[in-house]
């Protein structure tokens, strides 16, 4: 077997075909698009390289059959609340099922972050946002939603025999959308509903600008800082407003307002993947043709949970169950979709597990996101709880 650095772009191409390889043959495979997983290696499109250094490999055997791959970086901004060392990661882990195969792979990262002075490796994880690329999937082997990993069963006995350690859990929710709401819900609704000052309304498309602008406000002050989460900038939620203005469902994007000030937010997009699948991993001209074809022609039955925020002065107060049964009324009221699934939630984070289980869901999928400590004398923890 022979390890081999991604120098170039045909190489960038063979790094793409390892994932193909592997699930060609899995009907709930849907292939990721080229596009998004090469941007996460280009510094002009991922902005998180500006302070990160990034490598991937491939592994092949002596007649040139992909065997695996894997992407290894350091980011100077990624930190977990009590690590006493900086932690490496790792990532776009494929494999066959053989473990020596595995623990090449394994090694090579390892010895990598060793030498920038790592002190562990989390994986697999994104050299960027959460929300794409993260965790190994155990449970919930279904068609997966857009820019979730996908991978095949043994992958959990490859991490757990090289020495990864659990180091959170992830969890995806789901329900039918024409399940009615628990009662509860709706009389939260009701007296938040009496504040003449409390409002809630869906996007816009001709003032999505607006809504952007909105949307960090919200997103700041709910969610920066915790987890290692970053402070957003409004010109940079605008910028990516725009460029998922042509895939939004207007009334899928919920906010709440008390007056004019923002105060909570519900994002959830189509499941992208329902017409992705049909692209074959491409988006260049024609692909984008035939996408908008797909989009006209073939109904998207699913939506998906990206993003549910709430300012800190409101938590706890109903505003959720408000915001939640608004929406309720015009999704469900109009028989827009027939199911939902949430992003994944980490078991770091019981409130929003709280939340997300009150609304009557079940586990659609489980991830976890592995760490290993190359000091393997000293303490392991797990993820803390905030």
């Amino acid at each position: 077997m022979q390890l081999t650095e991604v120098t170039d772009e045909r190489l960038a191409r063979r790094f793409l075909l390892v994932n193909v390889t592997i699930n060609k043959h899995d009907p709930n495979y849907i292939r990721p698009l080229d596009k998004d997983i090469n941007g996460v290696f280009d510094a002009s499109k991922n902005k998180a390289l500006r302070h990160a250094e990034i490598t991937r490999w491939i592994l092949e055997d002596s007649d040139g059959n992909l065997l695996g791959r894997i992407a290894a970086f350091v980011n100077r901004k990624y930190k977990t609340k009590g690590d006493e060392f900086p932690v490496g990661g790792i990532g776009f882990f494929d494999c066959i099922n053989n473990q020596e195969a595995a623990d090449m792979l394994f090694n090579v990262a390892k010895h990598w972050l060793m030498q920038r002075g790592m002190g562990a490796m989390d994986g697999p994880i994104n050299c960027g946002e959460r929300d794409r690329w993260w965790g190994v999937l155990v449970e919930g082997f279904t068609p997966p939603p857009y820019c979730m990993n996908y991978n095949q069963p043994y992958y959990k006995d490859l991490f757990e025999n090289y020495g990864f350690r659990k180091f959170f859990n992830q969890y995806c929710f789901a329900l039918s959308v024409k399940n009615r709401l628990q009662d509860k819900f709706y009389e939260r609704h009701d007296a938040i509903a009496k504040n003449p000052a409390v409002s809630a309304r869906h996007l816009r498309k001709n003032q999505i600008e607006k809504f952007a602008v909105d949307f960090a406000t919200v997103y700041n002050k709910a969610w920066a800082g915790h987890g290692g989460l970053k402070e957003v900038k409004k010109d940079a939620v605008v910028k990516m407003f725009r460029q998922m203005r042509p895939v939004m469902d207007e009334k899928l994007v919920w906010f709440v307002y008390e007056k004019d000030e923002p105060i909570a937010i519900w994002v959830n997009l189509p499941d992208l993947n329902q017409w992705f699948k049909y692209l074959d991993g491409k988006f260049n001209f024609w692909a984008k043709l035939k996408f908008l074809w797909v989009k006209k022609t073939k109904k998207c039955s699913k939506f998906t949970g990206i993003v549910f925020g709430i300012v800190p002065q409101w938590q706890g107060s109903g505003v959720d169950s408000y915001m939640i049964v608004e929406g309720a009324k015009v999704i469900q009221g109009q028989n827009l979709y027939d199911d939902y699934e949430m992003q994944w939630i980490g078991d770091f984070n019981p409130k929003m597990i709280n939340i997300a289980k009150s609304l009557g869901t079940y586990v659609s999928r489980k991830l976890i996101t592995y760490r290993y400590l190359f000091d393997q004398t000293k303490e392991f923890k797990e993820h803390p709880v905030f």
